[in-house]
């Protein structure tokens, strides 16, 4: 079957990118790189936002939450025609698999620089694409993917198949909708939460049921096709580090797949990308068992979050073949000139806290240095003294690092990540530090169980080594100590604190992360020697805003803001120190009252007055940056009061109920 033409291919010089962050920022990188006249679109909260002031004009679509904005396809397009734009790239996430609006832009007289309405429509629904995919040749995973949709029928096939298993949302992707079934007897309820999850994310509760392949990798095969009939892969790329099937590492090639092997999948991911008249950047997702054996996930119809790795080992912009394809140019290369040289992976950094359940963090960007070097790419869409909103999805920047082997990639990657500055919210820098360094991942023997086989009670939350408090009070001190030697203006700084008898003694106290600690120091040349009761550390200042202990070589970079909090990145770990006033202090623990822990949208609240409760109950449900957080009950009791309604937008901190202990 040969590709279909693209109705809308034409020569356009100014292209509209219906996105944000980071995907939006690196769009437009490569379409000014071609020479192409770009838009931006933004919401109210994106207004100042990098990918904004990137692009050459910019157009508002409505306010922060993306039903406002991001998806509201009919404001997009109102405004690439009113800036003169001649075709739409659609980026990921947000309105990149909506047929609709594909149809629509096209409607329109623009070009949708992505698959046509029907390759969308059709893979899109993951019970259909599975038909057409059995239809087609393709391996698939044994499963139900039936239009009958009660619960018997549901419960009879899970029978048939077998636990564990996998319920999956039929419309959608990116994990929502998703429940790992182990027993029978949680069937019930796992059908009930992926439906209800499914329905509020996609507006369709329609399930399939899939055996779940125990020791599987997540492979994905790179698929392109033109207008012309060509349609060829680029490899694959191993996806398998995933955590509540959220992709946190890939890299490309994997290091489980042979050439025989990737030749095989590859075959079969164009053949899954022809049976649906497929044209453009795509990807086919493949569960890959220890036998070899692969199997038919899904098909996603736009570009991935994790294509750098594909473009560094292929030497390829998938964002230019993209345009061009879209223009209706032939694909420049065929299946046989493909060629994988060396090795890349890529960490995705997120702005959650690991330590607290990876729940979402927000707040401003106080620090943001990103790492550099040989065989390092950072995408990112963020800047120093921006805001991290809750209303959009988390990630903050990607970084990828090349290497001729895969070892040197991995090595690369974690000296990258070490330097990368990031500090404000709380984010997953050290885990992901700590996965490239597990000697599974390590070894190339990753599957999909991995994190929860290497941190099956979940990541502790570390406290911050005695070094990293000292480099803060060090710091803190000499910012203070330069500030004082600005006033005073004709002082030595070496006079600065001086006595006869012997050196002055500063103190100070500083807060992170919910502990305080006082500390002591006193300047000697070149830095400050620091105490907190437990031992000295001497740090040695190298520079404005830079430090490093001496004798342990920790290189430290650190930001002092307007209201004197410190933020401080020093190899894995990072913070925000603020000073602490006499007689300050962590506040005191209160009882049984529950707050939000993140800010977010109150989406349940089953906590009513007078009713006795378990500790460990679920009592309310937040959706914060597009996942649904579970709030338990503290301790056994009885409801005392609820502060809080179902539909309610909430701080982080904001109270919303509280339990009487003992009932």
């Amino acid at each position: 079957m040969g590709a279909a033409m693209n109705p809308g291919a034409m020569s356009f010089d100014t292209i509209l990118v219906a996105n944000r962050g980071e995907i939006a920022c690196r769009v437009i990188r490569t379409a000014r790189a071609m020479g192409l006249r770009t838009v931006a679109v933004h919401s109210e909260a994106d207004r100042g936002a990098p990918h904004v002031l990137m692009a050459d004009d910019a157009a508002e679509i409505g306010p922060a939450p993306v039903s406002d904005s991001y998806l509201r396809g009919d404001r997009i397009i109102a405004a690439a025609l009113e800036a003169g734009a001649g075709a739409i790239h659609p980026g990921y996430g947000f309105l990149s698999e909506n047929a609709a609006f594909a149809e629509a832009v096209s409607a329109a007289g623009l070009v949708f620089i992505g698959p046509p309405a029907s390759a969308i429509r059709a893979m899109g629904d993951k019970a259909a694409s599975k038909r057409l995919m059995r239809a087609a040749g393709v391996p698939l995973v044994p499963g139900y993917d039936g239009e009958d949709q009660s619960d018997a029928r549901l419960l009879a096939e899970a029978e048939a198949i077998g636990f564990p298993l996998m319920a999956k949302a039929s419309a959608g992707g990116g994990g929502r909708g998703m429940r790992l079934v182990e027993r029978a007897e949680d069937l019930g309820d796992a059908l009930a939460r992926a439906r209800d999850e499914a329905t509020r994310a996609f507006g369709d509760g329609r399930l399939l049921l899939e055996r779940a392949i125990t020791g599987a990798r997540h492979v994905e095969i790179q698929v392109f096709a033109d207008d012309h009939g060509a349609c060829l892969h680029l490899g694959e790329r191993d996806c398998s580090v995933q955590r509540r099937h959220q992709k946190v590492l890939e890299e490309a090639p994997s290091p489980a797949v042979s050439p025989a092997l990737r030749a095989a999948m590859g075959e079969a991911a164009v053949a899954a990308a022809r049976a649906v008249d497929y044209r453009g950047a795509g990807t086919v997702e493949f569960l890959l068992d220890a036998a070899g054996g692969f199997y038919f996930l899904e098909m996603n119809t736009r570009l991935q979050v994790e294509h750098p790795v594909t473009e560094m080992v292929t030497g390829l912009d998938l964002v230019e073949l993209q345009i061009r394809v879209a223009r209706g140019e032939a694909l420049p290369l065929r299946q046989e000139h493909v060629r994988l040289e060396g090795a890349a992976i890529e960490a995705r950094l997120y702005a959650e806290d690991p330590g607290a359940g990876f729940l979402p963090s927000t707040g401003p960007i106080r620090l943001w240095r990103p790492a550099s070097g040989p065989g390092v790419r950072i995408d990112a869409g963020i800047v120093e003294g921006g805001e991290v909103s809750p209303f959009y999805d988390p990630m903050l920047a990607k970084v990828i690092a090349y290497g001729p082997t895969r070892e040197e990639a991995r090595r690369r990657l974690i000296r990258a990540l070490e330097e990368t500055a990031l500090a404000g919210p709380e984010t997953n820098a050290a885990f992901l530090i700590d996965a490239l360094s597990h000697p599974v991942f390590a070894a190339g023997a990753a599957t999909t169980g991995f994190i929860g086989e290497a941190w099956p009670e979940g990541v502790p939350a570390e406290a911050l080594a005695a070094e990293t408090w000292a480099l803060a009070a060090a710091l803190a001190l000499n910012a203070a100590k330069e500030a004082t030697l600005a006033e005073a203006g004709f002082v030595a700084a070496d006079q600065i604190g001086w006595r006869s008898d012997a050196p002055s003694e500063a103190r100070i106290e500083l807060e992170c992360r919910g502990e305080a600690r006082a500390m002591r120091a006193v300047a000697v040349p070149g830095g400050w020697r620091v105490g907190d009761g437990d031992g000295e550390i001497e740090v040695l200042i190298e520079g404005p805003g830079r430090a490093r202990v001496r004798g342990r070589g920790r290189a430290f970079a650190a930001r002092l803001g307007a209201d004197g909090a410190l933020a401080l990145v020093s190899g894995r770990e990072r913070g925000v120190f603020h000073p602490v006033a006499p007689g300050g202090g962590a506040a005191a623990a209160e009882g049984g009252l529950v707050r939000a822990p993140m800010p977010g949208l109150l989406i349940e609240m089953r906590a009513e007055a007078g009713r006795e409760v378990a500790a460990g109950e679920p009592l309310a449900v937040i959706e914060a940056m597009k996942m649904q957080h579970r709030i338990l009950a503290p301790v056994a009791g009885r409801v005392s009061a609820v502060h809080a309604e179902a539909g309610a937008q909430v701080a982080s901190g904001a109270p919303l109920f509280e339990v009487e202990a003992g009932g």
